[in-house]
Parts: structure tokens; sequence; C-alpha cells
């Protein structure tokens, strides 16, 4: 798929709006009860930018952007200021944040997730576009300067040498969200003291 490792102008990303989206098909019985069904495993983000968007050259910024993506043809990275670490948003990444998994002896490549946990519950997001120099790695709780690289293209930690049976595997960072536009038009107006504005400039997450 067409993707640009570039980054939305984060100046105007901070004052966007959107977040996690999910799909479930609810049917409602004769009786009044109703069953639920996940149509989607995982969620999927969805943002509008327009609301970053407060001087006339933040308008031209973004104007520029959407030209140089060809509208929705190429996806870009997006900071989501809501969520965009593997820690609370009021800490700093550890490399014991989020588990990659459990060592087996042979295997050296891990992806990098994040896990939402309330309750008994949680679930478990791939990430794709680690943000690059923040990713710090531990093994059994042991921060690891090297031995290992990761690939900021897909979220992949790959180790020189496999760990060992049992090691847990563990990981901090900061991170982007695969996006695109979600129109190929951008509605833009001007008024008379040449103040520009966008009723609304849609962005919608990459899911591979």
């Amino acid at each position: 798929m067409a993707f640009h490792e570039v980054r939305f102008p984060d100046n105007i990303s901070r004052g966007a709006r959107g977040g996690p989206e999910r799909r479930t098909q609810i049917v409602e019985l004769t009786s009044g009860d109703e069953e639920r069904n996940a149509s989607w495993a995982n969620s999927r983000r969805r943002y509008d930018v327009a609301y970053g968007v407060r001087r006339a050259d933040d308008l031209a910024t973004v104007v520029a952007f959407f030209e140089a993506r060809n509208g929705r043809l190429y996806g870009f990275r997006y900071k989501d200021w809501a969520d965009y670490k593997s820690c609370l948003p009021s800490q700093q990444p550890t490399p014991t944040d989020q588990g990659l998994g459990t060592g087996d002896g042979t295997t050296t490549t891990f992806q990098l997730l994040k896990t939402y946990l309330s309750g008994a519950h949680s679930w478990s997001r791939s990430i794709s576009k680690p943000v690059s120099g923040s990713v710090r790695i531990a093994l059994d709780g042991v921060e690891q300067v090297s031995g290992w690289s990761v690939d900021t293209t897909t979220g992949l930690v790959t180790f020189t040498a496999a760990p060992g049976a049992g090691v847990l595997v563990t990981a901090g960072f900061e991170f982007d969200v695969p996006v695109r536009f979600d129109s190929d038009t951008l509605d833009v107006s001007l008024d008379i003291e040449r103040l520009g504005s966008i009723t609304s400039i849609p962005l919608v997450e990459i899911r591979r």
C-alpha cells in the first residue's frame, strides 16, 4: 500500500477530534431482548483535524499536505495526542511498559503491541509506526541497550540472538497512527478578512 513516512503537522493535530471506532451488529428480538456481534476484531480510529486549523497559515499547510499526498492515495503518520505512548499520558515510556511475548529460544522477531486492560478483559493493538529513537526493550525486566533493532515502518523488533525459552520480552515506546485522508475534496472557505477555514478534514486509520 502507498505510504509516505511523514507525520501530519503536530501543531494542527493537537487540536483535532477523534478516537477509536468499532463495528457492532445489534439484532433486536421480538421479545425486546437483543443479540450483539462484533463485525470487527479490532478497532479503527477516525479523526477530524479541521478543529486544529486556527490561522490562514495553518490552512495553507493542510492544503499543501493534502496535495502532496494526492488526496486519499497516500497514507501518512498522525500523532494522536490522546494516545501516543506505551504508558499513561503523564508518564514517560519505560522498557517494561508492554509485553510483546515470551521467548522460545528460536523466535527472533516480535511485533510491538499495546494492551488496553480494564478489569478482567483486555485488547492488544498492533503498533506498526513507532517513533524513531523512542523504543526501549527489556528481557525479563532488564533493559537491553544493544542486541536488537526495530523497523519503524512496521513495528517489528528483531533480536540478534533469540531470547531464551520463557524469557519475557517487553518494550516501551511512542508511536504514530497510520492514516489517510478520508475525502478527495477539501472544502475551503475564505472570508472578507481573508481568514481561511475548512468545515471538515476527515482522516481514517489504515489497517493492514
